[in-house]
């Protein structure tokens, strides 16, 4: 995949048509989460990210986000060097960003 990083409106955009094997991956804590997420986003906090790289492996794609762009970037490079060329990072805002524009947010 050429596009590893997007724009949360670009990821807006597509979020709703994922198609099968395609994940979001939300790497806040369990805490953050559950106050508030992206429709069927994947909850993996970040510093247990490592334990789950062979289930991450089994995507097409995965979108990492977090709550304002920090955490994901994180991952993304954590994961990149364990090997996955699966990823996609939103870079440039988080649930944050996503409430501000209104954005539907699951609870």
């Amino acid at each position: 995949m050429s596009n590893t990083h997007m724009t949360l409106d670009e990821f807006y955009d597509l979020h709703q048509n994922l198609e099968q094997g395609e994940v979001i991956l939300d790497v806040r804590t369990v805490e953050e989460y559950s106050a508030g997420h992206i429709a069927n986003a994947l909850n993996v906090p970040l510093d247990q990210i490592p334990g789950k790289l062979n289930d991450l492996k089994n995507f097409k794609t995965i979108y990492i986000h977090c709550k304002r762009g920090g955490r994901a970037r994180t991952a993304f490079d954590a994961l990149s060097q364990m090997g996955l060329k699966n990823l996609v990072c939103i870079h440039d805002g988080g649930m944050d960003l996503w409430i501000e524009k209104g954005y539907p947010v699951k609870k």
